[in-house]
């Protein structure tokens, strides 16, 4: 068997060509604000952007106040009519001030803006009745004024190229009136749920069961494709059943020249109807035990699939296997990419004892409270509802066959 470690740096090297050239694809602002539809965040820039207008455009004013000039510091002046935001204001005459709202434009003569707290009535719409405001000693030029290009220059670089789209990114790409940009295609994963059993709706019975009596709902599908969105992956899932002479016409047709990465759930044991190992092995699907619980089975390969060689990786079929064969093998490399944070990961002490088989790792579902590790369900990889009450993935070293309270855990945060 191999050890995680070896077998996440296969998963790494495998997917490393259909990462690294991604080709790049031009999107308003409003889509990627919108997240793009499926593959929502994580988008990076192809190009790099510069300022086609300085940030701030013009200066303005910081403060709701008055628009005064420096040199008549310690003088009183006559106040005139005041300057909303939004106005092109008149240039400021020699002895006067203008009431100035918060990112107005200081008209031509203004240098300076006292802030309205610093008049005897100390608010605005009070202090748009004074006649005559003193300018504070001490009051220089530039005082509460943004001047322009403070925050970014005519022509300098918003963004390099590979910087991450974020919102404050995207923010100042729309104050600087730039509508486009161009930014990596995320990966398209096709997500492959195998088994003659899956149902995805059908008809139920009053109780909510199965009418049919032998099928069970397609949860690796929506799960997996609710996880690769959070890395920025697009996807498509397709449900094929174990039926051999099927599998290889309808995962083809679904690969087609889309997917970059095919992503499957099932078929990879000892049973007598695992399709994904008995069609996909002779094709290139190299199958490699790990030593782990759950997710034990594994594979991975270049397989020849609609007249090219596409990167498959094989997980098995019970949910939480699944879902813990994710984050530990495949998570980690799309996250990398593009620049998703990895799980938090601390070293806490058990709360509880615990048994673990001594030849692997054992991946528990848990909770943190008062510092301590407590254990959310058993093992088992059909407890899906336990996975889903958890907080945190329980990290049980290889060589380890019992756990008992107060003993280091490695934990890594899932919410």
């Amino acid at each position: 068997m191999r050890t995680i470690g070896q077998h996440r740096d296969e998963v790494a090297a495998l997917l490393a060509p259909v990462l690294a050239p991604r080709a790049p694809e031009v999107l308003t602002l409003d889509a990627l604000a919108d997240g793009a539809g499926a593959g929502r965040g994580y988008r990076t820039l192809a190009r790099a952007v510069t300022a086609p207008v300085p940030l701030p455009v013009f200066d303005n004013s910081q403060m709701d106040g008055f628009a005064v000039r420096s040199a008549e510091a310690g003088q009183g002046v006559r106040v005139v009519d005041p300057i909303p935001a939004g106005a092109v204001p008149a240039p400021l005459a020699p002895g006067t001030a203008a009431p100035i709202m918060t990112g107005a434009r200081i008209p031509d003569g203004a240098d300076a803006v006292v802030p309205v707290e610093a008049s005897p009535p100390g608010a605005f719409p009070a202090a748009l009745g004074l006649d005559v405001l003193t300018v504070p000693d001490g009051t220089t030029a530039g005082t509460f004024v943004r001047r322009v290009g403070s925050d970014v220059a005519l022509g300098a670089e918003l963004a390099p190229v590979g910087a991450p789209v974020t919102p404050a990114l995207l923010g100042a790409l729309a104050s600087a009136g730039v509508g486009a940009v161009s930014v990596l295609r995320p990966v398209r994963v096709l997500v492959v749920s195998t088994g003659s059993e899956l149902a995805d709706g059908g008809p139920q019975d009053d109780d909510g069961s199965d009418a049919a009596g032998a099928v069970i709902r397609d949860a690796n599908g929506v799960s997996l494709r609710a996880a690769l969105a959070e890395v920025g992956a697009v996807v498509r899932r397709v449900q094929l059943s174990d039926a051999a002479e099927a599998f290889l016409p309808g995962l083809e047709s679904a690969v087609g020249d889309w997917a970059d990465l095919v992503l499957t759930t099932g078929g990879i044991s000892a049973g007598a109807y695992e399709v994904v190992r008995q069609v996909l092995e002779p094709r290139g699907l190299a199958v490699t035990p790990v030593a782990m619980q759950p997710g034990g089975p594994q594979a991975l390969g270049l397989v020849e699939l609609a007249g090219r060689r596409v990167p498959v990786v094989a997980f098995p079929g019970n949910p939480v296997s699944a879902l813990v064969s994710f984050e530990v093998f495949l998570r980690p490399v799309l996250a990398a990419a593009v620049g998703a944070p990895d799980r938090p990961t601390a070293e806490l002490p058990a709360a509880e004892s615990a048994t673990s088989p001594v030849g692997k790792h054992q991946v528990r579902r848990g909770r943190v409270a008062d510092g301590r590790v407590h254990f959310v369900g058993g093992p088992s990889s059909h407890l899906l509802g336990h996975l889903a009450a958890a907080t945190h993935l329980v990290h049980v070293p290889l060589g380890t066959d019992s756990v008992e309270p107060g003993d280091p855990l490695t934990v890594w945060s899932l919410r």
